[in-house]
C-alpha cells in the first residue's frame, strides 16, 4: 500500500522521536488518533525494568491516541522506521489499511484502527504493538495494587526512570494505575528526578 499513513502514538514517541525524527513531518495531533485500551503494564529493559504504557485489552483503559504524519508513502517503510525506533522486530509494529487489512496481535485494535483511517483520511497507520508482560517479568499478574507494589520496590535509577516516564506520559493516559498514583501519597511525595 502507498498513500498518507499516520503513526500512532501515546507514551515516551510523544516526547522522544528519536531516529524516526527526520521520517515525520509536522507536529503531534494530540487526541486526534482512535482510543485504544492500554495501562502501565510493561516492563520495559530499555527503561530500566520501569513500567511503561501498551495496549492491554485485558487490563487497559480506552485512551486518547496521538497522531503523527509518515514521511513514507510505504506502508512497509513507516513498519520499518517505527521498529528502527522501538528497537523491536517488525512484528511488533501493528499496522493497518483503511481498506481493511492489517496486522497485530489484537485483531480488534487492527479492525479499529482500519475504521479510523477511512473515516479520518488515512490511508494506513501504524503503532508499536508491544506486549503487556508484567506477569511473564514477576510472576505475578497485573492489577493496580501489583502495579503499585512493583514501583514501590524499585530504587535508585529504576525509580526515577519510572518516575519521568509516568510523568511525561500525556495527560490523556488515564490508566487505572495513573488515576491511583495521581492519590497515592508514596508517589506525590517522590522528590522529581533529575532529567
Amino acid at each position: 500500500m502507498t498513500g498518507r499513513i499516520a503513526i500512532l502514538g501515546w507514551g515516551s514517541l510523544l516526547w522522544d522521536l528519536d531516529d524516526l525524527a527526520p521520517k515525520v513531518a509536522g507536529d503531534w495531533a494530540l487526541r486526534a488518533g482512535p482510543r485504544l485500551a492500554m495501562e502501565f503494564s510493561r516492563i520495559s529493559p530499555k527503561r530500566r525494568m520501569s513500567l511503561v504504557v501498551c495496549l492491554d485489552p485485558d487490563e487497559g483503559t480506552p485512551c486518547a491516541t496521538h497522531v503523527i504524519r509518515s514521511c513514507r508513502t510505504a506502508l512497509g517503510a513507516a513498519v520499518s522506521d517505527l521498529a528502527a525506533r522501538e528497537r523491536a522486530p517488525l512484528h511488533r509494529i501493528g499496522w493497518a489499511e483503511a481498506s481493511g487489512r492489517g496486522e497485530g496481535r489484537m485483531p480488534e485494535v487492527v479492525a479499529a484502527v482500519g475504521t479510523w483511517c477511512a473515516a479520518e483520511g488515512w490511508d494506513g497507520a501504524v503503532w508499536t504493538d508491544l506486549e503487556p508482560n508484567f506477569r511473564a517479568t514477576t510472576g505475578e499478574a497485573f492489577t493496580v495494587a501489583a502495579g503499585l507494589a512493583y514501583l514501590r520496590s524499585l530504587e535508585g535509577e529504576s525509580l526515577a526512570e519510572a518516575q519521568r516516564y509516568i510523568r511525561r506520559a500525556p495527560w490523556t493516559t488515564r490508566t487505572r494505575l495513573r488515576r491511583a498514583l495521581s492519590a497515592d501519597p508514596w508517589w506525590r511525595g517522590l522528590r522529581p528526578p533529575r532529567s
